[in-house]
C-alpha cells in the first residue's frame, strides 16, 4: 500500500476491527455498505455461504428509471427503501448492519434509516 491515503488506511483499519465481530448467517444475514463520492452499494449476504443474497445501488436499473432528486442523504434513503423492499419480498426480516469502517453518519446512517422504513430490523 505504498500510494494509500492515510484516510483509505484508517477506514480499512475501522473495518478490519468491526469485522471480526459481525458475522451474517442464515437468521441474520450481514448488510454491508459501501460509498464512493457519487455513488452508495448496499447488499445483504450471507457469510456462511458467501453468497450475496439482495443488492441494491444507485446504479440499479430499477433507481435510474425514478431517480431521486435532491442532497445524496435523499438518494442514500431511497437505495436504502429499495434494499429493505428487496429483502421483505425474499423473506429478510432482520439483519446484522456493517458499516464497512465508515461513520454511521451522514449517508449511511440515512440508507440504514431508509431499510428501516421499508421494513428491516436491526
Amino acid at each position: 500500500m505504498a500510494n494509500t491515503s492515510p484516510r483509505l488506511v484508517a477506514r480499512l483499519k475501522r473495518k478490519k476491527r468491526i469485522r471480526k465481530n459481525i458475522f451474517g448467517n442464515q437468521e441474520r444475514p450481514r448488510l454491508s455498505v459501501f460509498r464512493t463520492a457519487k455513488h452508495i452499494y448496499a447488499q445483504i449476504i450471507d457469510d456462511t455461504k458467501g453468497s450475496t443474497l439482495v443488492a441494491a445501488s444507485t446504479l440499479d436499473k430499477e433507481y435510474k428509471d425514478a431517480p431521486v432528486e435532491g442532497k445524496k442523504q435523499d438518494v442514500a434513503k431511497a437505495v436504502g427503501n429499495l434494499l429493505g423492499k428487496r429483502a421483505m419480498d425474499k423473506g429478510i426480516r432482520k439483519v446484522v448492519f456493517d458499516r464497512n469502517g465508515f461513520l454511521f453518519h451522514g449517508r449511511v446512517k440515512a440508507l440504514s434509516d431508509g431499510a428501516r422504513e421499508a421494513g428491516l430490523e436491526f
